[in-house]
């Protein structure tokens, strides 16, 4: 049962009570945006104009040849930046102008969502804080010196495990010092209530247009849709429109070195019920509730904890999440670039890895990649894993 703020018994608002006014005033400003024809009007204009939305629904002829199905990819790669997370971004810079603030702070691991973030500042006049563990901005340089040419301040963060999870919690910090003229713009659907439910129904753009375009090249609803899950936002924005329907749905997330071992982030799959960054949520964490250090070869997957509405799925058997390892990722990352002419992110690569075990099992079907980014920020790691020599 979904009710307001709760997936099934997951998610709510463990927040500090500093920050409840906020959250209950934000849920209601969504809620008269949401109605709100002039702001949803120029939300579509910046999503076509600036965006450039609809992206395409594109068939690789040469991997449905050799596996004998039909696989397409959702080219969220095509988005301006390089990800879906514009759609997010644009959608809740626009709400926080709405609500009169006038700063934006947000966290970022792969650094799409900061430079989305950044992107929108920009293009809206609005001042731009990001937050970004040092580790993540050592493996992203070229993302963090994009949000610096788009006027965004990067602050490290060196607490911890220096990734995405330390950068939410000095963002959420930041944020209850500086309430009053300050917007904290979430990049997935983690979070207290209402975060998870705004970031995707700004994400739900993408299902939407999935659903038309696929039944306009097959005629049919696909047999499977499969997207790459950290906190889930791509995810949740393909799976939403496909919920009632007889489509199997399949979330990725990052195996790491091995399910066997520490280093992976595979919450759904192996995480335990607790409360992290304001959700109750399964969460990678040890027998005295302390988190775990997570680990993904993509900066964006390295995160431990999931979406509330994830797990809720995953608990009454809608969405199947599994899990892919490093090297399975950077074999579909290759695969794409040669057989395609199309790089991907090591997120979406993870997606596609699965996605491929399910072709050879899926004789004349329909699969459907929600390919979330473009993998231009990954080449350097992928060199390095792979020993490729850049000529100089």
């Amino acid at each position: 049962m979904v009710s307001e703020g709760k997936f099934g018994k997951f998610g709510g608002m463990f927040a500090p009570e500093i920050l409840v006014p906020s959250l209950k005033e934000l849920d209601r400003a969504f809620k008269q945006f949401c109605a709100d024809e002039d702001a949803k009007k120029e939300l579509e204009y910046y999503l076509s104009e600036f965006a450039g939305r609809e992206t395409p629904l594109y068939l690789c002829s040469n991997l449905s040849k050799e596996y004998g199905c039909r696989i397409y990819l959702k080219r969220e790669d095509l988005v301006h930046g390089g990800a879906h997370k514009l759609n997010n971004t644009l959608g809740q810079a626009l709400l926080a102008r709405y609500m009169g603030k006038t700063r934006l702070i947000a966290e970022t691991g792969a650094g799409q969502h900061g430079i989305a973030t950044a992107m929108a500042g920009a293009t809206l006049g609005m001042k731009v804080d990001i937050y970004m563990g040092s580790v993540d901005m050592a493996r992203q340089k070229l993302n963090v010196f994009r949000m610096k040419l788009m006027g965004a301040n990067v602050i490290p963060v060196d607490t911890g495990s220096k990734t995405l999870k330390d950068a939410i919690n000095e963002a959420m910090r930041d944020w209850i010092a500086n309430v009053e003229d300050t917007y904290y713009l979430v990049g997935s659907v983690v979070g207290p209530h209402p975060y998870p439910t705004i970031v995707r129904e700004f994400q739900r753009v993408i299902g939407r247009e999935t659903r038309r375009q696929i039944l306009e090249k097959e005629g049919k609803l696909p047999d499977v849709i499969l997207a790459c899950v950290g906190g889930g936002s791509n995810a949740m924005g393909i799976f939403y429109e496909f919920l009632e329907d007889d489509v199997r749905l399949i979330g990725v997330e990052a195996a790491g070195k091995g399910l066997d071992t520490e280093m992976h982030s595979a919450s759904c799959c192996l995480g335990t019920e607790g409360v992290l960054h304001g959700a109750y949520t399964k969460i990678l964490q040890d027998e005295d509730g302390q988190i775990k250090p997570s680990h993904s070869v993509a900066a964006g997957l390295d995160y431990p904890a999931v979406g509330p509405e994830h797990v809720y799925l995953q608990e009454i058997g809608r969405v199947e999440y599994v899990a892919v390892d490093d090297e399975e990722t950077l074999d579909a990352f290759e695969v794409l670039c040669r057989k395609e002419g199309i790089l991907p992110a090591l997120e979406s690569a993870h997606a596609l890895a699965y996605a491929l075990k399910v072709a050879e099992e899926l004789e004349g079907g329909v699969i459907i990649v929600n390919l979330s980014g473009r993998g231009d920020k990954d080449v350097e790691t992928v060199a390095e894993m792979r020993g490729y020599l850049f000529e100089r």
